[in-house]
């Protein structure tokens, strides 16, 4: 069997490795060793799929949609700006 060394480890990592590893019943070696192997050994599975959109979809889906009803749409829904006025100077073709 071969061993590593990991340098420059944050210390928030190792703390965060350290609970993880009493959570689960296993030395903090034994936990670093099961995620690496977990992670060497299925690299597919560890990888969010699809863009972002489809992942959120997927995390609330199970947790039932909100209808929304689209107001419908109208002509002349706004007014057209009226740029003739002195205060906007002399027309370009003038």
């Amino acid at each position: 069997m071969a061993s590593i060394t990991i340098r420059k480890l944050d210390d928030s990592v190792k703390a965060k490795l350290r609970v993880r590893a009493a959570q689960n019943g296993r030395s903090m070696e034994e936990e670093a060793r099961t995620i690496l192997e977990e992670v060497v050994t299925n690299p597919a599975s560890s990888r969010p799929r699809g863009n972002m959109a489809e992942r959120i979809r997927g995390l609330f889906e199970p947790l039932g949609g909100v209808e929304l009803e689209i107001p419908p749409r109208s002509v002349n829904t706004r007014r057209i700006p009226d740029f003739t006025g002195p205060e906007y100077g002399p027309a370009e073709d003038e």
